[in-house]
């Protein structure tokens, strides 16, 4: 584990903290500020079509030209872009504000090109479920400070909180040093498309990010208006699903590939299962906690993509593999929306559908990264 490794952990652990106390809020505020349902879905599949956009280029020059750059504006930006919500009083500029947060995502391909090449003596599997880790850990805390924040103070300040430990963060990710681009003229940027393991991995990266994330963006709207559940109580959940983050990401990162993969998407069933069919608060618990089982999920399937694309095009297919990612994020919080509006229950019952078929894919397809 060299110092760069150390270096992005704990700004990675800090950035976790400080959007840990407003994400799990966020659509609670929109909702506040006068949002509907159908409205909050739509906003966060605007916000897939930003980080849809965002993740190809920033891979790619971060290939050419350099990854320590892209980092570090990815994490000024965010700093900028919290700043805007903090200071939002109306709908229009706070949607604007949680847009352009999402531009903070081309950061993904740069950085896991930089955890790759920076992980020491740790597997890919283990340097990504490993900073997956330190994030959610970051996270525990978040949720807690924000429910007593917004029960204290209103759910707005929560914001400026967030917006001092991102400067924090953004302190810390200056530390890194550079790493020289890798170059390689006998592969070039359109080999990917030629490339047969890549591209075989790209629908099973739809599929899983598409069924996992389905339910998320609008269970607290679902716990809060539908059981009666608290602010407070909400962000305790929140904290909950950030130590099954932790715990789950680090045991997945020493599991065989596919069992993780496995383990995690069932974890998630059992989470939409319990939102859906149970108010008793040990139940709730149980349900967030598995829910961290898409990140540790997200960690693998990211992690594969090291072992079938040269070192030359590393960022570009992370680029790629985040982009997919960012289409699966894009289609599913409208339809979830839509869903919600007509029955808030069928978002759970939808994600049970979804879920069977990436569950089979990833069982049944042998041609995949981890059973070559």
């Amino acid at each position: 584990m060299t110092t760069d490794f150390i270096y992005v952990i704990i700004s990675i652990f800090t950035w976790g903290l400080g959007e840990g106390m407003f994400i799990y809020f966020q659509p609670l505020y929109l909702e506040e500020l006068g949002a509907s349902p159908l409205f909050i879905g739509a906003i966060l599949g605007i916000v897939g079509v930003t980080m849809t956009v965002v993740h190809i280029p920033a891979g790619y020059l971060a290939d050419r030209i350099g990854r320590r750059k892209f980092i570090w504006a990815g994490w000024l930006t965010g700093i900028i872009t919290t700043g805007i919500m903090a200071a939002a009083r109306s709908l229009a500029v706070f949607s604007i504000g949680i847009i352009l947060y999402a531009v903070t995502l081309f950061v993904s391909a740069p950085l896991n090109s930089y955890i790759t090449a920076a992980r020491g003596n740790l597997s890919v599997e283990r340097a990504m479920t490993t900073t997956a880790a330190a994030f959610s850990l970051g996270a525990v805390l978040g949720p807690l400070a924000g429910g007593r924040i917004a029960d204290s103070l209103g759910l707005r300040s929560i914001y400026f909180f967030a917006f001092g430990v991102f400067i924090i963060s953004g302190t810390l990710i200056l530390q890194i040093k550079s790493q020289t681009p890798e170059k390689d003229l006998e592969n070039p940027p359109g080999e990917l498309l030629k490339n047969r393991n890549f591209l075989i991995l790209m629908p099973l990266v739809f599929m899983v990010f598409f069924a996992m994330f389905f339910p998320q963006p609008l269970a607290p709207i679902f716990l809060k208006n539908q059981r009666a559940i608290s602010l407070q109580t909400i962000g305790v959940l929140g904290s909950i699903t950030s130590i099954g983050n932790v715990l789950l990401n680090l045991i997945f990162g020493y599991l065989p590939t596919q069992i993780g993969l496995v383990l995690g998407q069932i974890f998630v069933g059992m989470f939409a299962a319990l939102i859906w069919q149970t108010t008793q608060m040990p139940f709730l618990v149980a349900a967030y906690f598995l829910y961290g089982g898409y990140r540790a999920t997200r960690s693998l399937l990211i992690a594969q993509v090291e072992k079938v694309v040269k070192k030359a095009n590393l960022g570009l297919a992370y680029g790629i593999t985040e982009t997919v990612s960012g289409l699966a994020l894009t289609a599913a919080p409208p339809l979830a929306g839509i869903l919600y509006s007509k029955n808030p229950t069928l978002i759970f019952s939808a994600t049970l559908l979804l879920l069977i078929p990436s569950l089979l894919l990833t069982i049944l397809r042998r041609k995949m990264p981890w059973n070559t």
